[in-house]
């Protein structure tokens, strides 16, 4: 999918939040920065479609239960989508 400038930037910008704000495996103090890359994509189109902080958390949320195999931490999910959402 090719991208204008502010379509990327938005894209980038969910990238640096997931990575340095949600990060629920702690991976970010090793550097090892395309950990959540397969993440974006879905977080990136569920706020271009206007998704609720809810629909964003809850993706957040079953990532981290269904895919990771960790405990809901629903306060940090609605946190992160608060910051996805403020992206403009």
């Amino acid at each position: 999918m090719k991208m204008n400038p502010e379509q990327l930037q938005l894209y980038k910008s969910i990238d640096a939040i997931l990575w340095l704000d949600w990060d629920p495996i702690g991976i970010n103090q090793i550097g090892v920065s395309d950990e959540y890359n397969s993440y974006i994509p879905q977080v990136y189109q569920l706020k271009v479609n206007g998704a609720s902080k809810i629909e964003i958390a809850n993706y957040l949320d079953e990532i981290i239960t269904k895919r990771m195999g960790m405990e809901s931490n629903m306060k940090l999910n609605e946190q992160i989508a608060d910051m996805i959402l403020a992206l403009k």
